[in-house]
């Protein structure tokens, strides 16, 4: 065979607000008929990282500063139930990200948990919660995150100001890089957080602190070190230090709530906030509803307010000095203080969507994007985020059956950002040995990547030529705004035996190749897509671009709908496909549709052929309303009947028994 350069996916540079452009442009285009063949093989645009703005899962303020806070990133994944299950993970030497799924509940009441650098703590969905017991960190401890928790109830009947218990909902004692986020602490033994003994750069952010008395300190140290950012906390039914700041030598508090104040006629340990000692506070945009002493300071503090509302207060509001200047240490976003009710109590304490999922950052903190599969725990139940950033990844990865529940996810701008690319043949280790990226497990989604095999077939002759940029075994598998890159054998969705379906779903991406280019037995529907037929450089066969091996039980297999399929091949040179029969089984008898497409020129008037002595009329060929310079009604050419239609639509190829409706997401 004489060999030709494949035409490889140009990385166009686009303009902003890619992504809605990108997919209504390439709508439109569908409908109308208009995308050129240029603009078609350009890359799609890509979203960022999803979520709401209100949060990220990288800490701000102090706990952003002198290298940072990551917690247990770069360090395995793993899902706790009981009290010996956290102590042993969270004591642990090594990084962990650890789950708390459900509620524990520690014994002996108001026993420590120890946890020791380098560890994230988050509670699964907005469920996890720690019971009669503290969380304490020692001296020495460095670089931990707290996140999504409920801390409650460790609260002896009858000593309200915790004199006989020290029973804290966290407590730390010198101490760096702490990052306290979205928790609910209430009811506790003796403080509901305490910061103490010189612990340094710690941010404590969108807490709720409630029905309590000494709700959060800060100090207990005659030094001057600690450096604090507190935000968006709400602080409701507490009675005295939310927070109290002492000997801070920067203690930076901006959009918390201080509401409901535990009213018993105490004079002076009933108040909002306090600089104590040589501290340095700055408060910005709080509110204050019904506190008696909203803020004050020693006379040897600094406190600087501004722009706070103050509703039914009493007592102190000291302001003097001139503190420090906080835009000086790191950027913030102030929100109103008008707004800060309504924010707080919507935003504050544990979240759905934070608990949801784990975000594993390559290469940030895995250097490989297999290290951060690696990381995902056997079994997992709970979706673990993959976050990719833009560059050129030149390994394999492979995402075992043990791994469920993965989403990849490219952060670049473009979906061409972020290329995970290798150039194996299946001459050196078969044609599932070939491939970039192997996916087994179910509950898989791709997003926002580029998947390629750059193998150049042109350079070099081998009798195993096919270099699969994707292969997939497992089942609900999705791909959005992706592009997959190849010659032979480009995309392979498969199932692990004949007669087990997998199904897979590919919207608003792109595929390139030649000879079998998307190919296997699993039930896929490709949708609003660009296929990029290649030519080899032959006036009259170019290349096949499906070679479907659907089992002959199984009534769907390859739908192409909504798409486009392109080509700089002569025209009648390029076959929709072929019937594969892996090993002549017999069973295997292709399933495939091109729906609602448009077909360029190089398709032949004779689309469909034979392969390995397989007949393409005993396969289940068909076409329903393709249309464009390539598209044709002839006796070779078989028409999916108004009828057969209506039972041949995406839904009907992925709904299963299990009713999945990844198209209905948008």
């Amino acid at each position: 065979m004489t060999h030709f350069p494949s035409k490889r996916l140009p990385g166009v540079d686009r303009p902003i607000g890619r992504t809605l452009a990108a997919v209504v442009g390439l709508a439109v285009a569908l409908t109308l008929g208009a995308v050129t063949e240029a603009t078609a093989a350009a890359p799609a645009a890509g979203g960022t990282t999803t979520g709401p703005a209100r949060w990220t899962d990288r800490p701000h303020g102090f706990a952003s500063l002198a290298g940072g806070t990551s917690g247990g990133a770069g360090g395995k994944v793993v899902t706790v139930t009981d009290q010996a299950s956290l102590v042993k993970y969270a004591a642990a030497e090594e990084p962990y990200v650890i789950r708390v799924a459900g509620s524990i509940a520690v014994a002996p009441f108001g026993a420590d948990v120890v946890v020791a650098s380098d560890k994230t703590i988050i509670g699964v969905g907005d469920t996890g919660e720690i019971v009669h017991g503290e969380l304490h960190l020692n001296p020495g401890t460095s670089n931990v995150i707290i996140r999504n928790l409920t801390i409650r109830d460790s609260y002896v009947e009858g000593d309200w100001d915790g004199k006989t218990t020290d029973f804290d909902a966290i407590q730390m004692d010198t101490v760096d890089h702490v990052w306290i986020d979205h928790n609910r602490f209430t009811h506790m033994g003796d403080g509901l957080l305490d910061i103490r003994k010189d612990s340094q750069y710690i941010t404590v952010s969108n807490n709720q602190f409630a029905d309590h008395n000494k709700a959060f300190g800060i100090g207990w140290t005659s030094n001057v070190l600690t450096q604090i950012t507190i935000d968006h906390n709400w602080f409701t039914g507490t009675k005295q230090r939310n927070p109290s700041a002492d000997n801070c030598a920067y203690a930076h508090l901006y959009n918390n709530y201080v509401s409901a104040q535990v009213v018993d006629g105490d004079p002076v340990w009933t108040y909002g906030n306090w600089s104590r000692g040589k501290t340095k506070m700055v408060i910005e945009n709080s509110y204050y509803d019904g506190v008696q002493h909203p803020y004050q300071a020693d006379a040897t503090a600094e406190l600087v307010q501004r722009g706070s509302i103050l509703k039914n207060v009493s007592g102190r509001q000291d302001t003097w000095g001139t503190a420090f200047e906080p835009r000086d240490f790191y950027p913030y976003r102030l929100d109103p203080a008008a707004a800060v009710p309504s924010l707080v109590k919507r935003f504050s304490g544990p979240q759905q969507r934070i608990g949801d999922t784990v975000t594993l950052h390559v290469p940030a903190d895995y250097p490989t994007v297999q290290a951060a599969v690696d990381a995902v725990p056997d079994g997992n139940a709970v979706p673990v985020t993959i976050a990719v950033a833009p560059g050129t990844y030149r390994a394999k990865v492979f995402i075992p059956a043990a791994k469920p529940n993965i989403l990849l996810q490219g952060t670049g701008r473009d979906r061409s950002d972020t290329v995970i690319v290798y150039d194996t043949p299946a001459a050196y280790g078969g044609s599932t040995g070939s491939a970039t990226v192997r996916i087994a497990a179910n509950d898989v989604t791709a997003r926002n990547l580029t998947f390629s095999n750059d193998f150049d077939e042109a350079a070099v002759e081998l009798s195993g030529e096919q270099a699969l940029a994707m292969k997939t075994t497992g089942d609900r598998i999705v791909f959005e705004n992706t592009a997959f890159l190849g010659n032979q054998d480009t995309l392979m969705t498969d199932s692990p035996k004949l007669d087990v379906i997998s199904r897979v779903y590919v919207r608003d991406s792109y595929i390139e190749g030649d000879v079998d280019f998307i190919y296997g037995r699993a039930t896929t529907v490709i949708e609003r897509s660009v296929i990029r037929a290649l030519s080899r450089g032959s006036a009259t066969n170019n290349g096949y671009i499906t070679a479907a091996s659907t089992w002959t039980g199984n009534p769907y297999g390859f739908l192409i709908t909504r798409s486009k399929v392109v080509s700089d091949a002569p025209a009648g040179s390029f076959h929709l496909g072929r019937p594969w029969h892996p090993g002549g089984e017999p069973n295997a008898v292709a399933q495939v549709l091109f729906r609602d497409t448009e077909l360029p020129a190089a398709i032949k008037a004779s689309p469909w052929t034979d392969m390995s002595g397989f007949s393409w009329k005993d396969a289940r060929f068909t076409e329903y309303r393709t249309y464009g310079p390539g598209a044709q009604v002839t006796a070779d050419r078989p028409q999916l009947s108004p009828t057969d239609a209506a039972t041949h639509t995406v839904a009907d190829y992925l709904n299963g028994t299990d009713g999945w409706a990844p198209y209905a997401r948008r």
